[in-house]
């Protein structure tokens, strides 16, 4: 267990509000993988046009983690993170109102880009309000925004499956009025003290430390090995996941054959128990055991789509899977991911780093996303037996990421708890 660090209320809610960003992108994806399949026959969408939604909602989620994640670096955390809470609202609305299919696009395009946008630099601001010896608990309590997020949107799902359209409309509805409050609580948060402190630091001295932020400084000693390191893991478990989150019902009903009700009462009934283990991994994530449970989440992570690769794609081996891949992601992808991105990058390009690794993922997750329906409908076992060979894969990426230095953690120490209860 890690050591016992003395957390300020104000802390725990500062990183919670931020923190949900996570829930939101978490929500965004599933509650459009749900929603497309309720508007597939009254909007008439085709397999390739779900797809091609699903591929922009990827696409644009990396566009706006890569433009919001430099702007936070720039501007500020509280500014960027504010408009894109706006824009989140405005998508999702879109999205719940659409009469038509082509209002599809422009929706899923605004949802992402803010889902993405605020990612990045919702998370520095978690890393740079953490007291010592706190930051990965602080940041891993993100990933259970991220958990809860799928559980809403699965209970969402459960309750406006049978009711068609009207049902994707309830799915949206939840996003925005979910958007609203994180909005306004956000408007009561300061901005990081780090990020403020850095900054005035490289203006009186340009010369001390990492500049404001630029893209090319990720690709200079010593953030380049982190940055590839990185963007590899997280591209490569990505893709699993990201097809697990967005075609999950999809092949629950078009590949197993069952409802959508089903699929949603199944997924969440897992995602309870994963949620459970999230929080396990806060409790563990500072402490010096975090690798075992690493490597234990990338085992029943490749177990996840070895299953039904080996078994055939069923409801029950579908099921199966996904027990062991909720409880295999909660160690091995977007939790210890975080973490290690707050640890391996300074204040001033933290936030374009994550974005970066983020949007690279992203598009390299829409491009297998536009071919998942047909890949599905012509030989679903293949691309089970691929995802376990990335995950297995990712896995020993992270063994490398794990042994890489940590510049962040040692430029940009945390304030210690006593400093922030004065």
């Amino acid at each position: 267990m890690s050591q016992k660090v003395q957390i300020p209320r104000r802390v725990w809610f500062r990183s919670g509000v931020a923190g949900m960003a996570s829930y939101l992108d978490a929500a965004a994806i599933v509650s459009t993988g749900t929603a497309l399949v309720l508007y597939q026959e009254p909007f008439g969408l085709t397999p390739g046009a779900i797809g091609l939604l699903s591929s922009l909602l990827t696409l644009s989620i990396a566009a706006g983690a890569l433009v919001g994640g430099n702007l936070g670096d720039r501007f500020g955390r509280r500014k960027v993170f504010t408009a894109t809470m706006i824009l989140l609202v405005l998508g999702a609305t879109l999205l719940a109102a659409a009469p038509a299919a082509e209002f599809l696009y422009v929706g899923v395009v605004a949802l992402g880009f803010a889902a993405g946008a605020d990612l990045p630099v919702s998370l520095a601001l978690i890393s740079e309000e953490a007291p010592e010896g706190a930051r990965g608990k602080l940041v891993a309590f993100s990933q259970v925004f991220w958990y809860l997020g799928l559980i809403a949107a699965q209970s969402v799902g459960i309750l406006a499956g049978g009711l068609g359209e009207f049902g994707a409309r309830i799915l949206y509805g939840h996003v925005v009025v979910v958007g609203i409050i994180v909005l306004v609580l956000r408007l009561r948060v300061p901005e990081s003290r780090q990020w403020m402190e850095a900054k005035n630091r490289v203006r009186k001295d340009p010369s001390d430390g990492v500049k404001f932020s630029t893209f090319k400084q990720l690709f200079k000693k010593p953030l380049l090995i982190s940055f590839v390191a990185l963007a590899l893991f997280y591209s490569t478990m990505n893709v699993a996941a990201n097809t697990k989150g967005q075609f999950g019902v999809y092949m629950y009903v078009k590949v197993a054959g069952t409802t959508v009700q089903t699929a949603s009462a199944i997924m969440l009934s897992l995602l309870l128990v994963s949620t459970t283990f999230a929080i396990i991994f806060m409790r563990l994530v500072d402490g010096p055991h975090r690798m075992r449970w690493f490597a234990l989440g990338i085992a029943f992570t490749a177990a996840q789509f070895t299953i039904p690769a080996v078994f055939g794609i069923t409801v029950w081996t579908l099921a199966l899977g996904y027990a062991f891949g909720t409880m295999g992601m909660a160690f091995a992808f977007e939790g210890i991911f975080k973490v290690w991105t707050q640890e391996s990058f300074p204040t001033l390009m933290r936030s374009t780093a994550q974005g970066a690794i983020l949007a690279i993922a992203r598009v390299i997750a829409a491009a297998v996303a536009l071919w998942t329906p047909t890949l599905l409908a012509a030989g679903p076992n293949i691309l089970f037996a691929t995802l376990a060979v990335l995950a297995l894969g990712a896995g020993a990426i992270g063994v490398w990421i794990h042994r890489l230095p940590k510049p962040g953690a040692e430029t940009t120490a945390p304030r210690p708890a006593s400093e922030l209860t004065r």
